[in-house]
């Protein structure tokens, strides 16, 4: 049987529905994974925790600048108290349980936030727009990412340097005590952490699964967390 993947997918929309683009389960299938998705419901995290074998931390809104103290901006949309909630107790869990878990834009800041750290509420305030992370209103562009030479997230794509979809206009200001960050933009803003005390749990600030039906390099990082989700089960 295959690793089984939980993604955690955007909060309720205008007709009460739950969503998420299909890109993030199509690449779990094409690395031979089961995606399943996870609605925002923090009662069922100890159910998830029973039976997921390992977790994508999805993309999607912002979080509620309450939970790092920080200002609120302009910029700041989709914030949604249920989804934040349920994420930030998912990721306490996982770093109890050790299961293997991705963060994917929204994923490394919640990651962040969870353990301690804090997120710049607008980085266009802070770096300008030298490198875009995001085209106007809202749309992915691609950009330059620099890895650690020695970090596990170069050890799965096999590069240290390459382009990748952008899509965000926060990112990873205070870094929490537990993670260490391991890529960086052209412009010096945070692009990937891990935490080296956990089994696998990388995250990531650009969105891999926009580009991995394409590009190898992306795909090979959903293929590494389904490798590992199988390895825990066995």
């Amino acid at each position: 049987m295959s690793p089984i993947i939980g993604i955690t997918t955007y909060g309720r929309d205008d007709k009460n529905h739950f969503t998420l683009p299909a890109e993030y389960s199509e690449a779990v299938h094409r690395a031979g994974g089961t995606a399943i998705l996870l609605p925002p419901d923090a009662p069922a995290i100890e159910r998830w925790l029973d039976v997921v074998d390992g977790f994508i931390l999805a993309g999607g809104g912002d979080l509620d600048p309450e939970h790092y103290d920080g200002p609120d901006h302009d910029a700041i949309y989709m914030v949604d108290r249920e989804r934040d909630a349920t994420e930030l107790a998912l990721v306490r869990g996982i770093v109890e349980s050790q299961q293997p878990t991705l963060g994917i834009c929204r994923g490394v800041q919640t990651l962040n936030v969870a353990l301690g750290g804090s997120v710049h509420a607008h980085l266009p305030d802070v770096v300008g727009e030298t490198v875009r992370h995001r085209l106007p209103p809202r749309q992915p562009t691609p950009h330059q990412i620099s890895l650690d030479a020695d970090s596990r997230l170069a050890s799965i794509t096999g590069e240290i340097h390459f382009a990748a979809p952008s899509w965000h206009h926060q990112a990873i200001d205070r870094v929490a005590e537990p993670l260490t960050v391991v890529g960086r933009a052209p412009d010096g803003v945070i692009e990937a952490v891990e935490m080296p005390s956990h089994p696998w749990l990388v995250a990531v600030q650009w969105h891999p699964e926009l580009s991995a039906a394409v590009d190898p390099i992306q795909q090979k990082i959903f293929d590494a967390l389904v490798r590992a989700a199988a390895q825990r089960r066995t």
